[in-house]
Order: structure tokens, then C-alpha cells, then sequence
């Protein structure tokens, strides 16, 4: 159990790094369905993180866990000059 406590830590440390930058958020939504947003990182919490999406200019918030990234339910890729950036996260 505090194994899996110290990585889900390490992978937000890592992403408070990102917060306020432009990501782009693949999520796996099941039976091949796969969901692609542009978003803020906005926030990072204890136990999941929150996009804020400005789509057809209504802002709304999605969250996912850092279990969802661990598990390559969610992907993050971060959005710069260079194009898009993969990050990639490990449970080792």
C-alpha cells in the first residue's frame, strides 16, 4: 500500500510541474471508443488532477485519477512549440 502511495505522489509531483500549460487528453472510454480534448491543466488534488476545456467556447472542467495515467487509461500530451510532447508515466 505505500508503495502505490509514494508513485501515485511522484506522478503528481510531476504533473504540478504542467499545471497551467496546454495538454491534450486521450482518454480510453471503453468498447473502442477513445476521446480526444485540448485543454488547461488546471489543478492538481490529492487524488486526481482537472482539465479545464474551453470547447465552442464553453468552459467546462473534466478530472481524472492518477491511477487512470498509470494505467494508460488517460494519456497527457503536453501541447508547445515543438508539437505534441507524450508524457509518460511508470508504476515502477
Amino acid at each position: 500500500m505505500a508503495r502505490s502511495h509514494n508513485v501515485l505522489s511522484a506522478v503528481r509531483q510531476a504533473l504540478d510541474g504542467f499545471v497551467g500549460q496546454r495538454v491534450l487528453v486521450k482518454a480510453n472510454r471503453g468498447r473502442r471508443k477513445v476521446v480526444e480534448r485540448e485543454g488547461t491543466l488546471e489543478r492538481t488534488y490529492p487524488s486526481h488532477f482537472v482539465i479545464l476545456l474551453d470547447e465552442d467556447k464553453q468552459y467546462r472542467r473534466i478530472s481524472y485519477s492518477y491511477a487512470d495515467l498509470l494505467t494508460d487509461i488517460v494519456e497527457i500530451s503536453l501541447c508547445g512549440q515543438k508539437g505534441l510532447q507524450r508524457v509518460q508515466f511508470t508504476a515502477s
